[in-house]
């Protein structure tokens, strides 16, 4: 638990994975923390000072000290709050967890991204291929294990809520069968426990607002063609 005199707060907006990847951290270390909201359409010069490279969210500062990108940050909350590991002890289990939580922001989230919110056919057809690709090889890795962290929750099921809570809003604004039951049925119940797990559930952000905005994106995307 952080104490009084350790200020922690994080910079971010609600509705973003990766600013809800350190949430998730934060909740199952137990740190209490000061959730700072920016409007990424004028940004604060708070995350100018503090991310003046990538001049976006997730932040989060300890004690003045600022750390950007997500998965670095949940590493380093893990590093600095020893209990309820979110890594595993083991070095070489350490960079497989490291391994397939990169693996996923490199080969899911840009490729779910660009299946749903890009105007050229070929540019979704190419993504879409590309995002079951990814997926295989994540239902392969979860095998029949609970999460991926095993019986607990740990860093690359951290990195894949975005797989299990924003691609099926992602699929269902653009009606496309990215991430189905029948297609994934390892995966799509190892999704089903993470967004039903008490802490993950607390944090998520409510489902309707987001999947709002991203409607109302593909729908200025699609009459724009």
């Amino acid at each position: 638990m952080a104490t009084n005199q350790e200020e922690v707060s994080l910079l971010g907006v609600i509705g973003s994975p990766f600013v809800c990847r350190v949430q998730i951290a934060l909740k199952l270390k137990g740190i209490e923390y000061k959730l700072l909201q920016e409007n990424l359409a004028n940004k604060s010069e708070l995350l100018l000072k503090y991310n003046p490279v990538h001049k976006k969210v997730p932040v989060f500062v300890h004690n003045e000290k600022p750390i950007s990108e997500s998965l670095v940050i949940v590493e380093y909350i893990d590093e600095t709050w020893k209990e309820n590991p979110i890594l595993p002890s083991h070095p070489y289990q350490r960079s497989v967890a490291r391994f397939w939580s990169k693996f996923i922001d490199d080969k899911v989230v840009s490729a779910a991204w660009k299946a749903v919110f890009t105007v050229d056919e070929k540019e979704r057809e190419k993504n879409t291929e590309e995002s079951w690709e990814a997926l295989r090889f994540l239902e392969n890795e979860i095998k029949d294990n609970k999460y991926f962290g095993g019986d607990e929750i740990g860093l690359i099921d951290i990195a894949a809520v975005f797989i299990a809570f924003w691609i099926p809003i992602f699929q269902e604004v653009g009606g496309l069968g990215l991430f189905t039951s029948d297609k994934f049925p390892k995966l799509y119940k190892w999704s089903q426990e993470l967004i039903n797990h008490p802490v993950i559930k607390e944090v998520l952000p409510p489902r309707d607002p987001i999947l709002a905005f991203f409607k109302a994106r593909y729908e200025s995307l699609a009459a724009s063609k």
